[in-house]
């Protein structure tokens, strides 16, 4: 006989929405400062009230621009939804998700497509709805063109310091802007001094870098010493008491990219404007020595390598980031090495991190990730940063979470000789052994 049977099934519980917030602020003032300490404990209190929802962090970028695209706080928040981590986000409003507006379509739609909700508080909108994207384009839009005015307002007030004849910052080695003017700081003076002396005396910038290092003036204000940092040293005209206005100039309020004034804007020559700490004799003799050092050498490639591995590889002895060289150039150990660029710049003296060849390091990799071969894409996915804690090891830290440690060798430089290579040893070593005895009957 049949029979119908109704089947119960578990009821169903509407899993608790993972819910985030993203704060960040235009500037750095206490004000802002504040707002944002605000925003990160309203979203902490407006997420955490709710039952149906779970808490999945407030990510708070530092107070700059929204124009540019290094924030980071904001990339992990993208990441962390690529990988399934959170399904909505608040936000105050579009602009401080983004002024630029293909940044903030492209992002709000890759996180449409993986169904993630960005909620807009100021404008009430929510980029899942219907009408969502169309109020996002028109709004964004508005935001990016508020964001292009602020930035002419900026500049129009910047220009009119020039036509006066006053600097718009003072941060240079050597002085400080107070109240308009430059105002000389002794003991930097007479780092600036040394430096243009040495020059004169034939040391090379690498060489005042790696000598001011050594003697104790270890990072420079602002950052550490490098040849880009003695050159501005070396080429400021400031240093003669003269200040050249507006050599630079910020090409568009949304890349921010400053560039080289080569005379789309007027400049203007304000002379004995301050104190100079090098007299225009010894400038002038620099910057003719300069020019006769730079007619000496054939101009070489500056284009960087980028690698995978680019900002990824980090020295624990010094805490900077390795870099790729090419090392002995057409000789027979000619290859790819990854060097700590303290190492490279200032010498074994200040960081004796080890050289690491670009071939063992991707077997290294290929042999962590479980791989018969190195694969870019899975190294990007799976690997955050790999740290050079002493010679011979590498510590992979993966983005996951878990940290592996592994070691290398370099291998003999017999063992990477070829049988011709072989041959021509063995033949060098026969005439030298019969040179000696000749010479010793």
């Amino acid at each position: 006989m049949k029979t119908v049977k109704k089947v119960e099934h578990t009821p169903f519980i509407q899993p608790r929405k993972r819910v985030a917030a993203y704060a960040r602020v235009s500037c750095d003032k206490q004000t802002m400062l504040q707002s944002m300490s605000a925003q990160i404990s309203y979203y902490n209190s407006l997420i955490q009230r709710h039952p149906e929802w779970e808490f999945a962090g407030i990510y708070a970028d530092d107070p700059i621009s929204g124009t540019k695209d290094r924030r980071a706080e904001f990339m992990c928040l993208v990441e962390d939804c690529r990988e399934g981590k959170i399904d909505m986000i608040f936000t105050k409003s579009i602009s401080r998700f983004a002024r630029n507006t293909l940044t903030t379509l492209a992002t709000v739609r890759e996180l449409k497509e993986l169904g993630i909700d960005v909620f807009f508080e100021k404008e009430n909108i929510h980029s899942l709805s219907e009408d969502g994207e169309l109020l996002l384009t028109v709004l964004a839009s508005y935001a990016q063109e508020e964001s292009r005015s602020v930035s002419e307002n900026c500049k129009w007030r910047i220009r009119k310091k020039f036509e006066e004849g006053r600097p718009n910052t003072g941060n240079m080695l050597g002085y400080r802007l107070v109240e308009g003017k430059l105002h000389i700081v002794p003991d930097e003076a007479e780092i600036v001094r040394q430096i243009f002396a040495d020059y004169l005396a034939g040391f090379g910038r690498q060489a005042i870098a790696k000598k001011l290092y050594i003697t104790g003036f270890a990072t420079l204000r602002g950052g550490r010493w490098s040849i880009n940092s003695i050159r501005r040293i070396l080429t400021n005209e400031k240093y003669t008491g003269t200040m050249l206005l507006q050599k630079t100039y910020v090409q568009d309020h949304i890349s921010k990219k400053r560039v080289d004034n080569h005379g789309e804007l007027p400049m203007y020559k304000v002379e004995q404007s301050h104190e100079a700490i090098i007299s225009k004799s010894d400038f002038d003799a620099v910057q003719a020595e300069i020019a006769r050092r730079a007619a000496l050498h054939a101009p070489s490639s500056t284009e960087k390598t980028i690698s995978v591995f680019t900002s990824k590889i980090v020295c624990e002895k010094c805490g900077h980031n390795f870099h790729l060289r090419h090392t002995a150039i057409g000789t027979k150990y000619d290859k790819l090495a990854w060097m700590c660029s303290t190492f490279d710049k200032l010498g074994k003296s200040v960081c004796d991190a080890q050289q690491i060849p670009d071939y063992i390091l991707r077997a290294k990799c290929a042999e962590i990730l479980g791989l018969s071969d190195f694969d870019e894409q899975v190294f990007r996915a799976q690997i955050a940063e790999i740290r050079v804690p002493a010679h011979n090891t590498l510590v992979f830290v993966f983005k996951s979470g878990p940290r592996v440690e592994a070691h290398w060798q370099n291998p003999s430089r017999c063992e990477s000789w070829t049988p011709e290579m072989k041959q021509a040893a063995r033949e060098r070593q026969e005439k030298i052994n019969l040179e000696r005895r000749k010479s010793s009957e």
